[in-house]
């Protein structure tokens, strides 16, 4: 065979199997979901329980791969250099939107590199006290702080956690000053609240209740926007004193830009209905999450929304990456 007619044929043969592959329906090979956080944690559970939901529903592996450091940027980055081909998914939490505000020079831009698929779910924290702080009410506490600037202290999850950027925005939006005290995680903070080392903290309702229930602590607003079902009684903070006073902590799945529209949609449809079953739901809200159904764009919205929120609270009060 002539050497140009072999190439033509060869050309052709290439380009025949690479229309055939890419006919193939979505999924055709294992999806991995990495996670910037360490196993055993909310997110991991959360992706966890999405991986296995896919995985039941496609006959196709969904595996979960931890890259955690950097407060999830690792994960991130291997994401926005992957394939945009569905296959390489980021499960990003809160950190994700208050990211680009800590650190000058990512690898990665949130914006431009990544594509929306659906936000999975959120929580709200609870604004609590140690019964020794003379305030019943939110607008008794603002009143108190205000009367003695930083001496009222708050314990956080950490620095540029939810818990502390909810303080500091309780801080901006109520014209206070409340101290903060950041410790390594949710817990140890919440025990020093119960104890009475320090005046308050943000524990999630499933910390808090059980105290509140017992008089360990004065829970005096939850930090969305409607009540929690199992603290019907607690006014949100909105409602009392801080108008439009809203901390949600959250996950979505993002794949990189440039993949597709179709696995896009696809992605969204299976994902929604998955964490919205009721075994699912049940499995969510036992970790204090509540399943959410948001298309692409809503999700998109939710997004650029936190990072311009966030980017002004962390200039405001001068947040600094560990």
């Amino acid at each position: 065979m002539h050497p140009v007619f072999r190439t033509a044929l060869a050309t052709l043969m290439l380009s025949s199997m690479a229309s055939v592959l890419h006919a193939q329906p979505y999924p055709h090979k294992p999806i991995r979901i990495l996670v910037g956080f360490a196993a055993g944690g909310p997110t991991d559970v959360a992706a966890r329980l999405l991986s296995q939901r896919l995985t039941e529903r496609w006959g196709q592996a969904v595996v979960v791969e931890p890259r955690t450091g950097a407060g999830g940027n690792i994960a991130a980055e291997a994401v926005a250099k992957a394939a945009p081909d569905g296959y390489t998914l980021l499960l990003p939490a809160f950190a994700h939107a208050v990211n680009p505000s800590l650190y000058a020079n990512l690898p990665f831009d949130t914006d431009r590199d990544f594509v929306a698929v659906a936000l999975l779910t959120t929580s709200a924290n609870v604004f609590a006290v140690h019964p020794s702080v003379p305030a019943h009410t939110l607008r008794e506490l603002i009143t108190l702080a205000k009367s003695k600037p930083g001496e009222l202290s708050y314990g956080s999850a950490g620095v540029a956690s939810a818990s502390h950027l909810a303080g500091e925005l309780l801080n901006s939006m109520a014209g206070i000053k409340l101290t903060h005290i950041p410790y390594k995680g949710a817990a140890p903070a919440s025990v020093d609240l119960v104890g009475g080392h320090i005046s308050a903290a943000f524990p999630s309702v499933s910390l808090a209740s059980p105290h509140a229930k017992a008089g360990r602590l004065r829970v005096l607003g939850i930090a969305s926007l409607k009540r929690a079902e199992n603290l019907p009684e607690v006014p949100t903070i909105a409602e009392a004193g801080v108008p439009g006073f809203e901390v949600l902590s959250w996950y979505g799945l993002l794949a990189p830009a440039g993949t597709p529209n179709e696995i896009i949609t696809r992605l969204n449809q299976e994902v929604t209905r998955s964490l919205n079953e009721p075994e699912a739901v049940e499995r969510l809200r036992a970790i204090g999450a509540e399943p959410m159904k948001s298309t692409p764009a809503e999700f998109n919205a939710f997004l650029k929304n936190e990072f311009t929120k966030w980017a002004k609270v962390i200039r405001t009060a001068g947040v600094r990456a560990n």
